[in-house]
């Protein structure tokens, strides 16, 4: 379309302005109260139509539309009307004739009301305003990029003239609602410099715009969204905008915002708790799918129990009017409310079923996620799956679709790739990113445990395959010479693969790119190495480098996972305590602005490094903020609930334990024995040996204790306790069985291990220690770990831990060798 600009000659046009006055005529259209109305008017008058009827006609019908439900359907019963092409043909002859705000208003509106592909009306349109493009004041611009959107005209060299257009001027823009338009059009050809320059600019205009304007708000969040960057100065000041606002928004405005905020991982549960009052009270005013869909899927993850079963029954009696995109919204949303309705899922499948042949690649891997998450067994469905993928699969040349493929045919239960599958796989290995290397791995790696499970063979093409996934990931590593290049495909790097094959290259690579590591990428480069359990502290130390020199420039928010590294690895940095002492401060000064998870999981991470800021505990420990706490634990998932809930014991417990003169009370009792009583858990095979040998080793079962919990409720795998003589004292009477632990009874506050001991008798704990507790890289213990040791220690016991490396290694191969280590580790004696 935009190729037919050549046909124009390259001068502008000399436009002619009417005289005559089209006033009385737009006075009549807009008294007008239907369509009937205004195609009447236009009937009568065609013979006189000006440029700016035109303009208020198209209005006008637009208006109407507004106002309807059904929107496509009246699109369609607009563009019937015998007149509507009229209307078509004089807008059509009064292109040269109007101004420019005219232009672009009758282009937007008539891609409103005649959406058709390749629209003539349209095309003219959009070649006269690329014209004119140089001239366009910025709110026109604004529509104009906004209708190329419409279009889907992203990445179109018209766009990239818009976006150079806002950049050469964007020092004299000040209009903030036009440039938020601007923002989100042109944000698919934005650099990464241009990006912080236009947050820079919308910084400074914000407190320009009424506090009213919620779609300004919304579309800068829509441009963080569409560049990937969480910038929370801005999140901030667009979420008072909604809150100041809601009682004002609607289903649309509301479950947009929701899902940007989940784009972005930003978290308000202030907006959460209001959106979901407000969504609640709007249960009754749906009674059509288009409407209820989006309130499902909005309410849903976050609603209550009754709210839930309100929602199901009524999405479950509209079922049959679901179209196919809905019915993938409808299971999405049950996936995420954990739903186990099997009336529901099953009825929602088979819709999906019907509709297999609509789905695109990545809705087909989202239906087979979804279903399997949902324990939804159906093999007709699951057969036609596959056959669709491989369809798919055969005529694919993209490799991240294919990689999508690919993932989701592991997925599918008795699913296998022939070799033909196998050679397109490897034709597009060189022009994949680490991300779709890291997919098609997984799903390799899940067929050879299948294979192994079932068939008890590997096959030699999957196992070349993998070798050469290996080869093509360390290709890429070595050749990256960008830290946020390399980061887009890092980021969402996980499992296996990953880990046995690129994580020593992964941190060689960051190690050399580690002078790119600054306030910006700090954060999100941080929390990366904690969650690979891998310990370099020259990263880690360049990290805190960071941090002490551009703490200004990093949000609170951004803290925590700062920390986590240092937390969860154990390692303190040499200027530990400038840095600590700087990431508190920072904190201090925003406690009020956090949200109750974010500062008990900061409370926990602080305190497994042995820091207890008082401010941060003072924060924490007071029942205005435990109430609140509470509050918010309804809004979150299940395992998150639980997360956040065991953070809040671990540090009560360390608290209580380390820092005595804050005098905080210990309110865990039922909490843990709800959870141990749940869990009791059984012994592992060498926990087993090791039990046997300690009573061998110390003269019977009766003087050891197996998975004994200590005040606090701290579990420690085994127990005695030495008089001063350093001879086994015994217990009483045990019933232990060897594959179970010996079940709890409780009272309140107990004292489990409290027991006196004689003068000069020592009481030792002794843990086995499997990988878990240590770095992925080197014996070093983890924070954890860490911690735990520090608080037996309190609680008067004598700390022996078991690695699991030196227990299964050759030195200690047989029971003697064994025995002896543990003597050694005991008594400080070798042999008997």
């Amino acid at each position: 379309m935009l190729h037919l600009r050549a046909i124009y000659p390259c001068s502008w046009r000399v436009f002619q302005f009417r005289t005559c006055s089209c006033k009385p005529l737009i006075s009549q259209m807009i008294k007008c109260t239907d369509e009937e109305q205004v195609f009447d008017l236009i009937k009568k008058n065609k013979a006189t139509f000006s440029e700016k009827q035109v303009e208020c006609a198209f209005n006008i019908l637009w208006q109407f539309q507004q106002q309807r439900t059904s929107f496509l359907k009246n699109v369609d019963c607009i563009r019937d009307y015998p007149h509507f092409l009229t209307l078509h043909n004089l807008a059509t002859s009064q292109i040269e004739f109007m101004d420019d705000d005219t232009l672009v208003n009758v282009l937007y509106f008539i891609q409103q009301c005649a959406p058709e592909a390749h629209d003539l009306l349209v095309e003219a349109l959009v070649i006269e305003s690329w014209r004119r493009l140089e001239r366009f004041d910025i709110n026109v611009l604004s529509k104009f990029s906004s209708c190329l959107a419409n279009q889907f005209l992203y990445y179109s060299p018209l766009m990239g003239k818009i976006a150079d257009i806002v950049h050469r001027n964007l020092e004299t823009i000040d209009d903030l609602r036009s440039l938020s338009v601007l923002m989100v059009s042109i944000s698919s050809l934005t650099s990464q410099r241009f990006q912080q320059q236009l947050v820079n600019k919308t910084e400074h205009l914000f407190d320009t715009i009424d506090s009213s304007q919620v779609n300004v708000a919304r579309r800068i969040v829509q441009f963080l969204r569409n560049i990937k960057y969480s910038y929370y100065p801005l999140l901030e000041r667009c979420n008072k905008v909604f809150l100041s606002n809601m009682n004002h928004l609607d289903l649309d405005c509301i479950s947009k915002i929701l899902s940007l905020y989940h784009s972005l991982q930003f978290h308000s549960f202030e907006f959460v708790k209001m959106a979901k009052k407000r969504l609640t009270e709007m249960i009754p005013l749906f009674d059509h799918p288009d409407g209820f869909v989006k309130l499902f899927v909005a309410l849903g993850p976050m609603a209550g129990p009754e709210e839930k079963k309100q929602l199901k029954s009524t999405i479950l009696l509209m079922s049959e009017e679901l179209t196919s995109q809905q019915a993938l919204a409808v299971m999405s949303a049950m996936e995420e409310m954990e739903s186990r309705n099997s009336h529901l899922i099953k009825k929602i499948a088979s819709i999906l079923h019907k509709h297999l042949d609509d789905y695109k690649p990545f809705e087909l891997l989202k239906i087979t996620q979804t279903l399997t998450f949902l324990h939804f067994q159906s093999k007709e469905l699951f057969v036609k799956l596959r056959e669709l993928l491989l369809r798919y699969l055969k005529i694919s040349v993209i490799p991240s679709e294919i990689a999508i493929l690919v993932y989701a045919l592991s997925i599918l239960p008795s699913s296998n790739l022939g070799e033909v599958e196998i050679s397109q796989i490897e034709a597009v290995l060189p022009q994949c990113a680490l991300n779709n290397l890291n997919g098609f791995a997984t799903s390799v790696l899940r067929w050879i445990h299948y294979d192994r499970k079932y068939l008890d063979s590997t096959t030699g093409k999957q196992l070349k395959l993998l070798q050469k996934l290996d080869h093509y990931g360390l290709q890429r590593l070595r050749n990256s010479n960008s830290l946020n290049l390399l980061w887009k495909e890092l980021k969402s790097l996980k499992g296996d693969w990953f880990t046995e094959s690129l994580l020593e290259e992964t941190v060689a690579t960051l190690l050399r790119l580690m002078d790119e590591i600054n306030s910006k990428n700090v954060a999100e480069i941080a929390s990366f190495i904690s969650r690979t359990n891998y310990l370099n502290t020259l990263l880690l130390d360049r990290i805190a480098s960071v941090v002490v020199q551009q703490i200004e420039k990093i949000h609170p928010f951004e803290i925590l996972g700062i920390i986590l590294p240092f937390s969860t690895l154990n390692y303190d940095p040499p200027q530990n305590d400038e840095f600590f002492r700087i990431c508190i401060q920072h904190l201090n000064s925003y406690l009020s602005g956090l949200e109750p998870p974010m500062l008990v999981f900061l409370g926990f991470s602080l305190a497994a490094l042995g820091y207890f800021p008082e401010d941060l505990l003072k924060a924490i420990f007071n029942i205005k903020f435990l109430s609140k706490m509470d509050s918010q634990l309804e809004l979150l998932c299940s395992s998150l609930n639980r997360r956040v809930q065991f953070r809040l014991m671990e540090l009560n417990r360390a608290v209580c334990l380390e820092c005595p003169e804050y005098q905080i009370p210990w309110f865990h009792d039922r909490f843990c024995q709800q959870q141990y009583n749940k869990d009791i858990g059984s012994m592992n095979g060498a926990q087993k040996q090791i039990y046997k040998m300690l009573a061998e080793v110390l003269g019977g079962t009766n003087c050891v204790k197996a998975s004994v919990l200590t005040p606090y409720y701290h579990r420690i795998d085994f127990e005695c306790v030495l008089d001063k003589k350093k001879k086994p004292l015994p217990y009483g009477s045990h019933n232990i069985t060897l594959g179970k632990l010996p079940e709890m009874h409780w009272e309140s506050n107990t004292q489990i291990t409290g027991s006196r001991l004689p003068p000069g008798a020592e009481r030792i704990a002794l843990q086995f220690l499997d990988s878990r507790a240590f770095c992925r890289n080197i014996p070093h213990l983890k924070g954890k770990s860490a911690l735990k040791k520090r608080h037996l220690e309190i609680l008067g016991y004598h700390i022996i831990q078991i690695p699991h490396f030196e227990w299964n290694s050759m030195a200690l191969s047989t029971k003697e060798a064994r025995m002896d280590y543990l003597r050694e580790r005991i008594f400080g004696e070798g042999k008997s």
